[in-house]
């Protein structure tokens, strides 16, 4: 019999079995990029009516996107794209290169406005790219984090709340789990990850590109 506090194990691993990849990338020519697709997205913002999905306040651009923003909106699909192929195999361990089938569509968001949880049916990635974080990167007063919901529910906080896995960002376990967004910066993640935004609570302006990637 093992001696009280000994270890009785000759050997133990944790795998990270059915993890989530959330992918937080930051677009080498960010600044110029943002220079060309914010004056485009505010000027849009003027011209056309928007629509209201997930969005609680702010505008929505139409999913046309690609459309409209020229050689700087084709950098950032383009590199979203190279990422979603790099962190995408074939189930028997192959590298693929997906002809994906993207839609794509701008916000704008100001003082209160927030997006409410979601999640994209119909597509395989999703993702964001920051053209403007409204100051909130460097004060987190600001708010308007992006914010995700546990996959596997909030069973495991609803039972014991004070209790989570010993494991690297166990906190998150049965609850959300909130990333700071930047100009310049990319998130890349599973389409049927339940996600949304935080309220901005600055005097500036939030100006995001989302997309979807499908088959």
């Amino acid at each position: 019999m093992a001696e009280p506090g000994s270890n009785p194990f000759l050997q133990v691993e944790v795998k990270p079995t059915f993890a989530t990849p959330v992918a937080m990338a930051v677009l080498r020519e960010g600044d110029a990029v943002n220079r060309a697709l914010k004056p485009l997205v505010l000027e849009r913002e003027k011209s056309t009516p928007g629509k209201q999905i997930s969005n609680l306040g702010g505008w929505q651009s139409e999913d046309d996107f690609p459309a409209w923003s020229g050689t700087a909106g084709q950098q950032v699909l383009g590199a979203a794209m190279a990422l979603a192929n790099r962190l995408t195999r074939h189930r028997n361990g192959q590298p693929v290169r997906v002809p994906w089938k993207t839609t794509a569509w701008a916000n704008v968001n100001r003082r209160g406005h927030l997006n409410d949880f979601h999640a994209h049916p119909g597509c395989f990635w999703s993702g964001t790219y920051y053209v403007d974080d409204g100051g909130a990167a460097a004060n987190p007063a600001l708010g308007g984090e992006f914010e995700m919901q546990d996959p596997r529910g909030v069973g495991p906080s609803m039972y014991s709340p004070s209790l989570v896995f010993d494991l690297k960002d166990g906190a998150a376990l049965g609850a959300n789990m909130a990333l700071r967004p930047a100009a310049g910066s990319l998130f890349l993640f599973p389409s049927w990850l339940v996600h949304g935004v935080r309220p901005y609570l600055g005097d500036g302006v939030r100006i995001s590109i989302a997309f979807n990637f499908s088959l």
